[in-house]
């Protein structure tokens, strides 16, 4: 089977990397983000339950 010469070896290679360590930043900034915002909405929860079993039942 004969290779491209488009595809050739070291074609896109700098900018493949380049591209893949934006990527990889991306990600990881996606996923601090995200999971700060679930441990402040685990934190807003239970902060709020216990709010809410401080209560007194209406009765």
């Amino acid at each position: 089977m004969l290779r491209s010469p488009v595809s050739g070896p070291g074609f896109g290679l700098r900018s493949a990397r380049l591209a893949s360590a934006r990527l990889s930043n991306a990600l990881a900034a996606s996923l601090a983000v995200a999971s700060l915002s679930v441990c402040l909405l685990v934190t807003v929860t239970v902060l709020s339950i216990k709010v809410v079993a401080a209560m007194p039942i209406a009765g």
